[in-house]
């Protein structure tokens, strides 16, 4: 068995076949997540990331690199999500301090993400691994659709 391997992905191939992890998070449907990921990468540089196992996508990193006024310039973490049948084993650790690496590579100050207050499992598992949580993220839904 070889160890895991961190890869971006590029391709439409690539993402349909890391659709069905994705959809653990975020049940898009499969079209209409290639289409955004397209749509984000143009907008705000999305880019994707899988961590793999043999050749098999175990988890995905979904991230920008961004600037605003109170982190300057940090990494977002829009998606995380690793294969459920495969957490516990280490796999959103290592996918995680990959991202982090990489965002320091480019000059960031630090990695954020947002996490739904109903993801208790996954606030324990950031908090674990030394993540802070000092904010809440406020919405006000509008009346165009969400994806989901």
């Amino acid at each position: 068995m070889a160890g895991p391997d961190i890869v971006e992905l590029t391709t439409e191939a690539q993402l349909r076949d890391a659709y069905p992890i994705m959809d653990q998070l975020r049940p898009v449907g499969e079209d209409r997540f290639v289409e955004l990921v397209g749509t984000m990468s143009a907008e705000s540089g999305y880019r994707l990331f899988a961590l793999r196992v043999d050749g098999d996508v175990r988890g995905l990193a979904g991230v920008v690199v961004e600037t605003n006024l109170y982190h300057g310039t940090h990494a977002w973490v829009h998606d995380l999500v690793v294969d459920e049948p495969h957490r516990g084993r280490g796999h959103g650790d290592a996918l995680l301090s990959w991202v982090e690496s990489w965002a320091e590579n480019r000059g960031c100050s630090c990695v954020e993400l947002a996490s739904g207050l109903w993801r208790e499992e996954a606030h324990g598992f950031y908090e674990d691994r030394g993540m802070e949580r000092y904010c809440y993220t406020f919405k006000t839904d509008l009346p165009a659709d969400s994806p989901y």
